[in-house]
């Protein structure tokens, strides 16, 4: 073999090996660049799952605290009304004191509960509470009247102005007794007393033969107030119709 020949084989020889040292660099770099792309896919995988895990609690925790916020309006609404009915009662055995004991002695401890910081209610309050008591509605508006008049900023502002809804109604006088279950309502929707008149407003207006206005508004009173004793009023009203 002459010398140009081998000359010639051993380029090709070179040529051969260099091609087959960049074929295997580009083997190993091709599998270098599909492990890394296989990492990544699977780092992709993993945080998709951390996120929807992390949405799955943020959902949770969302109606953990609907749930905690919807049980602590209901607690403060029925905390209300016991309120209320405490106020009643204490309302009620002022008045049967008073009818067992003289009632100049009973005017004298009662302002001085009030002046000790008592939330008995005030004196007026409990005169007309008294008439009401009685059945004597026409003098237990006027003293109701009287005393929001004294009082407009009293805490049993209120608790007043539904018991002269209360005396109309009491009288048959059922459009004045819708005006002040209506007032009382709009006027004092934080009250304890505001779902009661709008349980008795549709009652007032089931008198009136206003049924499907007196539908609308206990399904209101539901919405509004659903953990009050008159909201499970007006559902044992809505099912018996």
């Amino acid at each position: 073999m002459s010398s140009g020949t081998n000359r010639i084989a051993c380029l090709i020889s070179f040529f051969v090996l260099a091609g087959c040292a960049s074929n295997d660099l580009m083997i190993k770099r091709q599998s270098e660049a599909e492990a890394k792309l296989e990492h990544l896919i699977q780092t992709d995988r993993t945080t998709g799952q951390q996120l929807n895990e992390l949405t799955s609690r943020i959902l949770t925790l969302e109606d953990q605290l609907k749930a905690s916020t919807a049980q602590n309006k209901q607690i403060q609404t029925s905390l209300q009304e016991l309120r209320t009915s405490q106020d009643e009662y204490k309302a009620r055995l002022v008045l049967l004191s008073q009818r067992t004991n003289s009632p100049k002695i009973e005017v004298v401890n009662t302002q001085s509960t009030e002046k000790n910081g008592d939330n008995s209610p005030p004196a007026d309050y409990l005169k007309a509470f008294g008439l009401y008591s009685s059945n004597n509605f026409s003098a237990a508006i006027k003293a109701f009247e009287a005393f929001l008049a004294a009082s407009p900023d009293s805490e049993y502002a209120a608790n007043a102005l539904y018991w002269i809804g209360e005396c109309h109604y009491s009288q048959s006088d059922l459009p004045q007794a819708r005006i002040i279950f209506q007032k009382t309502a709009d006027k004092y929707p934080k009250s304890s007393k505001a779902p009661d008149a709008m349980l008795k407003l549709g009652f007032t207006l089931s008198a009136m033969n206003e049924r499907d206005k007196a539908k609308a508004l206990f399904e209101n009173l539901i919405k509004t107030y659903p953990g009050s004793h008159a909201a499970a009023k007006a559902r044992e009203r809505l099912t018996a119709h």
